[in-house]
């Protein structure tokens, strides 16, 4: 299908003609000790001057060249002690009218804070076509979340734009959030190819499921973009990381870490939430916002201060020891009055404008990983939770001395 190319341009120039072209550079690439890449603004198609947008497919999606915001990572220097990385993500994702999505991206932009969306297809997919989605094992229509009305999915779309050109991450929580015997867990391979297939497809065909030809379109190409998730109740994870690798994705946060350096599975970043010290308490606590809702220690008047005391609990615990990254998931929820959103806020307010603090997505998390030397990486993994380095970070990351060679041929180090 074909739209009106000049209308959508001309709507696309309205809505993103600042944020289109590439960051030429706000004081977060210095924060990330990032180099600015002049070739890749030269490179990219300057929105901003009138020049078309690329569309893709009958326009819900365009490329617009390199996403504004990003820091280019280099790798650690011999002896160099890691930064102290903070993910906050937030699943689901969409916008319900309470206005928690532009909320905190409004919290991202004061504080210094880049996070991680996971977009729930269904969300940018209206209920009079909810019979286009068949989960696996499932009737057509069918799904555990409901479905958003028309003026909530052209909402979520704005958030979603606004968003990724604000530098955030757009990730995948998949679709009809199946859990149980029945969900997600009994998946295969396939049927997780099935739903990430779907999920994309509801994205780049929002105008068309709309009818909607004059809205701006998202400036990314989500075949592209998509390049890691977070599964339904934190089941299902062992084929959908197979599905993953195959597809080329960079991570995956669906499972339960401990707060060590993490490793890769099939090819993909294991990026999972961590458990964390609980205040008061030998309890440790799954670092997302509805495992504190459900924690029988937490009551409706305690909630907000126990969950950030727990977060930071754990914020202190990698970063006085190990430097492992702090993985954090939320929902756009109002849960105990709004009280763990408030938690999560507060815990961005403290630790993201801090210099020697890091709050990016986990695409750049895996950015920076992935520019590292896996020698060091793999002493980094070494250290157990809390752990400092005895002799420390100078000396635990210094580069190995080369081995002498005696006379006759015997190495020593």
């Amino acid at each position: 299908m074909r739209i009106a190319v000049a209308a959508c341009t001309a709507a696309a120039l309205t809505a993103g003609a600042a944020g289109c072209s590439v960051d030429a550079g706000d004081g977060k690439a210095a924060k990330h000790g990032a180099k600015h890449d002049a070739k890749a603004d030269k490179a990219a198609p300057a929105v901003s001057n009138g020049k078309p947008l690329r569309l893709i497919g009958d326009g819900s999606t365009a490329y617009t060249g390199i996403q504004p915001h990003q820091p280019k990572f280099t790798r650690l220097k011999p002896g160099q002690q890691p930064p102290q990385f903070v993910v906050f993500s937030w699943d689901g994702a969409g916008e319900d009218g309470s206005g928690l999505f532009e909320h905190f991206r409004e919290v991202g932009k004061k504080y210094d804070a880049t996070m991680t969306y996971f977009l729930s297809g269904l969300y940018v997919l209206p209920e009079s076509k909810r019979t286009q989605y068949t989960a696996p094992g499932h009737a057509p229509g069918a799904s555990d979340i409901g479905f958003l009305n028309d003026l909530h999915v052209r909402q979520t779309l704005e958030q979603v734009r606004a968003a990724w050109l604000d530098g955030h991450e757009i990730g995948t929580h998949f679709n009809g959030h199946f859990c149980g015997p029945t969900g997600v867990d009994s998946w295969s391979v396939e049927d997780w190819k099935s739903e990430i297939s779907q999920a994309k497809q509801f994205v780049k065909t929002w105008r068309t499921n709309l009818g909607d030809t004059k809205s701006a379109p998202l400036p990314f190409d989500y075949d592209k973009e998509l390049v890691g998730s977070r599964t339904p109740c934190l089941e299902g994870r062992k084929n959908l990381v197979k599905a993953a690798g195959q597809l080329g994705w960079r991570y995956d946060t669906s499972g339960v870490n401990l707060q060590v350096w993490p490793q890769k599975e099939e090819g993909v970043w294991n990026l999972s939430m961590h458990t964390v010290p609980f205040p008061g308490s030998s309890r440790e606590e799954l670092t997302m916002d509805y495992n504190y809702k459900v924690n029988p220690l937490i009551t409706p008047a305690t909630a907000e201060g126990q969950m950030y005391r727990s977060l930071m609990m754990g914020f202190e615990r990698s970063y006085s020891g190990n430097r492992a990254p702090v993985i954090i998931g939320n929902h756009f929820e109002q849960w105990h009055g709004g009280a763990y959103m408030r938690a999560v806020e507060s815990t961005i307010k403290t630790l993201c404008p801090r210099a020697d603090v890091q709050c990016v997505s986990f695409r750049q998390l895996a950015d920076w990983l992935d520019a590292q030397d896996p020698a060091v990486l793999e002493k980094l993994r070494q250290l157990q939770v809390g752990q400092a380095p005895a002799e420390g970070w100078e000396r635990y990351l210094a580069p190995a001395e080369p081995a002498v060679t005696k006379p006759g041929g015997a190495n020593v180090a």
